[in-house]
């Protein structure tokens, strides 16, 4: 049975950070699943099928990546897709809380998925989708956040 992992995020937009973390995660796993999760109470900025095809683009020579949009528990969809691990990203201690706190809950819905925590690289702590937003929503260049595959298409 292949290691099967997801990354759960919004991910709008990819940013350097979350190619990062799947980068430093794929030696870990046989498989890696993004799945874009659809949040009702969050208002993104681009379509799931704009942030799948930025993940297709950069992950093109990986067939072992695969991106999947999905609704409702991350465990749920774990389940569907045969996911055994999550993995997410940690910038500061804050998000560890968080992020532990919904750990716990899906171990206590599910003891059979785990979740992996890796550390962002120094150079990306400062890193999130919501800061990229503000930048792109105000005309600021946030290039030097983002992969260049995203770069493109807001560059037209």
């Amino acid at each position: 049975m292949p290691k099967t992992c997801l990354f759960p995020g919004t991910f709008d937009p990819v940013t350097l950070g979350h190619v990062d973390i799947i980068n430093r995660a794929l030696p870990l796993f046989d498989k890696m699943i993004v799945g874009i999760g659809i949040n009702s109470a969050k208002k993104p900025m681009f379509s799931p099928e704009q942030r799948m095809e930025w993940f297709n683009q950069i992950y093109r020579n990986h067939p072992e990546v695969e991106c999947m949009v999905y609704e409702g528990l991350t465990i749920n969809f774990c389940k569907e897709v045969g996911a055994k691990y999550i993995l997410r990203g940690i910038r500061f201690v804050s998000d560890f809380e968080y992020e532990k706190a919904i750990a716990d809950a899906n171990r206590t819905m599910d003891k059979t998925i785990e979740t992996i925590f890796l550390t962002c690289e120094p150079q990306y702590t400062s890193i999130a989708s919501t800061i990229v937003r503000d930048i792109l929503k105000h005309h600021g260049d946030a290039s030097q956040f983002l992969p260049v595959e995203v770069i493109k298409t807001l560059n037209g």
